[in-house]
Formats: structure tokens, C-alpha cells, sequence
């Protein structure tokens, strides 16, 4: 079965710059994506609990958006850090898109949640 992709939307009311460094520096990213990250060139293996997985960082523009591919995955998928900035109001809002089995998009979503919950505190956000 294909993977579909999906995106979620979060307020998230802080410079895009902070939020920028959050979602593509190691130190960012070890402070609520993973228990820690470390960067070889383009490559970043993200570590839970003891488990690693490696992924390249494919895109990248500055505090504007950032896109990972995770090695061991289908090539054609990837995940992607959107930072929108409201022109009228100024609100910054995080867009997460990614991919995920039909069957596993509402765990994947839910665990999106709650990252972005522990990246919100973390910004004091």
C-alpha cells in the first residue's frame, strides 16, 4: 500500500528565525523532535530511546522551510517543516507535511500533536 501525504497546520507565535533553528539544527531538533540528533554533511541521525534512523536534509530554505528524507524510506517521501508568516496579521503558523500509510495516518497525526506540543513549550510559545 502507498504511502499518502498529508499536512497538518499549527499557530505557533514566535520568529520565524527561532522557529527556523528549531526545525533544522541538531541542538533545535534535540530539544523536542528527538532524544538527540547529530549531523554527519547532509546526514542527521535522529536517536529515540536508543533507536537511531538516518535521514537527508534535502531542502532547505532559510527560516522559510526545511525538508528531510529518511533514508530507509520509500524515495519518493519525505518530511517538510513550512514556516508561513500571515502578511495581514503576522501570525506564523508551522506546517508539517509528510507521509503515511492510509491505515496509520491518524497515529502518525497524533504523534505530530505531540511534538509540536513539546516544541511549543520548549518556545514558550
Amino acid at each position: 500500500m502507498a504511502k499518502e501525504k498529508y499536512e497538518i497546520e499549527y499557530l505557533i507565535n514566535i520568529s520565524p528565525s527561532i522557529l527556523f533553528n528549531r526545525l533544522s539544527s541538531p541542538s533545535g531538533l534535540s530539544e523536542w523532535f528527538a532524544d538527540d540528533v547529530n549531523l554527519n554533511g547532509k546526514i542527521y541521525t535522529f536517536i529515540w530511546n536508543g533507536a537511531e534512523q538516518e535521514a537527508e536534509q534535502v531542502l532547505r530554505k532559510e527560516n522559510k522551510m526545511v525538508r528531510y528524507h529518511w533514508l530507509d524510506d520509500d524515495p519518493d517521501t519525505y518530511f517538510e517543516f513550512r514556516i508561513n508568516v500571515d502578511e495581514l496579521t503576522g501570525d506564523t503558523a508551522l506546517v508539517i507535511i509528510d507521509f503515511a500509510e492510509p491505515d496509520e495516518k491518524e497515529d502518525a497525526v497524533e504523534l505530530w500533536n505531540q511534538q509540536i506540543d513539546s516544541l511549543k513549550h520548549i518556545l514558550g510559545a
